[in-house]
């Protein structure tokens, strides 16, 4: 089917998926997206230097989907795979999705709601569907979305994942306002730095309550997630656990008011 003959056609938005040795991943995730009907003026599929028998399958999958494949010669990280894959980008908003995601099916409902409300409100340069924990300081704003709030005082460390690499709308000038995503870092550094870049520029975003409803994490055996952290992060040790925050807590303090971040 043509993509504009589809019933839930987002012309003016891009969706962009970063891929690294998870294809069976993708092709499950696009399936979803074809399930519900969804489409949009293009997809980008920016893969991060997989293995041979994923760069195959992507071009299996590239003739069914017709996605434009951006690829590198070698694995240079989720910061580059993230820039090159922006780069692609030709509409004035991005879906950004991981390639273990899968939207379901209130997605469009939903997806339609955010968009309108940063095409209608330009303060605005996200629209978050799906966190691991509820952004703590929200301002109700309209159809279950909040305005995330931050607050530079406040002790809770759950305030500095304003940004966060999950699946969200953006406009797609990110690069441009923010900077672009630092390169040959881990991915949780390499997050965190964007994080830090977009509470330093005064980002703003909307954030979903319900925000298990849009997307799930669809994660097989098969192709388990490829992110390794570090086991003291989920320590139930109370010791630990209060080091840890007050580590995280001064680290945070210090990187936000005396370094730059792009």
């Amino acid at each position: 089917m043509n993509a504009n003959a589809k019933k839930n056609h987002y012309e003016n938005v891009s969706l962009m998926i970063t891929h690294y040795n998870r294809s069976k991943s993708l092709e499950r995730l696009l399936e979803h997206f074809d399930q519900l009907d969804s489409s949009f003026k293009e997809v980008i599929v920016s893969d991060d230097g997989s293995k041979p028998e994923h760069l195959s399958y992507l071009q299996t999958l590239k003739e069914k989907y017709a996605f434009t494949l951006v690829t590198t010669p070698k694995n240079k990280g989720l910061g580059n795979n993230i820039n090159k894959g922006q780069d692609a980008v030709k509409t004035e908003y991005t879906l950004y999705v991981q390639e273990d995601f899968l939207p379901l099916k209130s997605f469009d409902t939903h997806f339609k709601n955010g968009l309108e409300l940063i095409e209608e409100n330009k303060e605005f340069d996200i629209v978050r569907f799906y966190s691991y924990l509820n952004y703590p300081n929200l301002k109700p704003f309209k159809y279950g979305f909040s305005e995330m709030i931050f607050d530079p005082w406040s002790t809770n460390i759950d305030k500095i994942p304003m940004y966060s690499d999950h699946p969200h709308l953006r406009r797609s000038n990110i690069l441009q306002k923010f900077g672009r995503y630092p390169e040959m870092k881990n991915p949780e550094k390499t997050e965190y730095d964007m994080m830090l870049s977009f509470l330093q520029k005064k980002g703003r975003g909307l954030f979903f309550a319900n925000y298990k409803d849009v997307f799930d994490q669809g994660n097989s055996n098969a192709e388990p997630s490829t992110m390794n952290r570090k086991f003291w992060r989920f320590s139930n040790n109370f010791f630990i656990n209060k080091g840890l925050y007050m580590y995280r807590l001064l680290k945070f303090n210090y990187s936000y008011y005396f370094k730059k971040f792009n």
